[in-house]
């Protein structure tokens, strides 16, 4: 079995508009660097991985060893969708499709995702609030549509009820938090700033009314 972790990234100084009121266009540039740099360090450490894609119109950001696959236009889910027919072709048995923008995340998270979902054949990984998709297992790559946008992770759930799968949820801290509105980048101050820290600097945390929530890694199972 061949197990890929697929990834779509749009051209770094292109993303992350939402925090374009809290960051320079360079800082938010070097955001995205240094996010999808982390993802790949965490995947390229994962025992259950064995080929890491991306799907992008911008090659020069990927680097050696990383397979760069073409991106065809249409929004994520049309290049994430593009990506695993590609990836299909060229051997993969299992996708691991993930978020670039996931700066907490741990090569023994991936193992810890693979490994839940496997079972099932179908692996969610919901963000922090409940509603968005960061990550989705696939054994074996095919038949199931993507639905990455607002309120992705009932219409992915939708999905797999839809097609009768059985599916597994995985909560994980890794997988949990990434990083699309200001808000986000509150939980990341002081001794977790980590490699957010440079984007971080005269923030004062008590202009953000959301609390953070706390995870733990655990996971739960449900079936569809």
């Amino acid at each position: 079995m061949s197990c890929w972790a697929l990834l779509a990234l749009k051209p770094p100084h292109l993303g992350k508009t939402r925090l374009a009121g809290t960051l320079s266009g360079t800082q938010r540039t070097q955001l995205v660097r240094a996010m999808f740099e982390r993802v790949l360090d965490a995947l390229g450490a994962a025992g259950e991985i064995d080929r890491v894609a991306v799907v992008t119109p911008d090659p020069g950001i990927v680097p050696h060893g990383v397979i760069t696959l073409a991106d065809p236009g249409g929004g994520l889910n049309h290049a994430l969708d593009a990506g695993r027919r590609q990836a299909m072709a060229q051997g993969a048995d299992e996708i691991l499709i993930l978020h670039a923008d996931l700066p907490s995340l741990r090569a023994d998270e991936v193992d810890t995702f693979v490994r839940h979902s496997r079972p099932a054949g179908l692996g969610f990984a919901p963000d922090r609030h409940g509603s968005g998709t960061n990550a989705i297992f696939l054994s074996p790559p095919g038949g199931f549509g993507f639905h990455f946008g607002a309120a992705s992770f009932e219409r992915h759930l939708h999905e797999a009820r839809a097609r009768a799968r059985e599916h597994t949820v995985i909560t994980l801290p890794g997988f949990a938090v990434d990083i699309a509105e200001p808000a986000d980048l509150q939980h990341f101050s002081g001794p977790r700033a980590g490699l957010l820290e440079p984007f971080l600097p005269h923030w004062s945390m008590t202009r953000w009314t959301t609390r953070p929530q706390h995870f733990s890694p655990s996971h739960a199972a449900e079936h569809g």
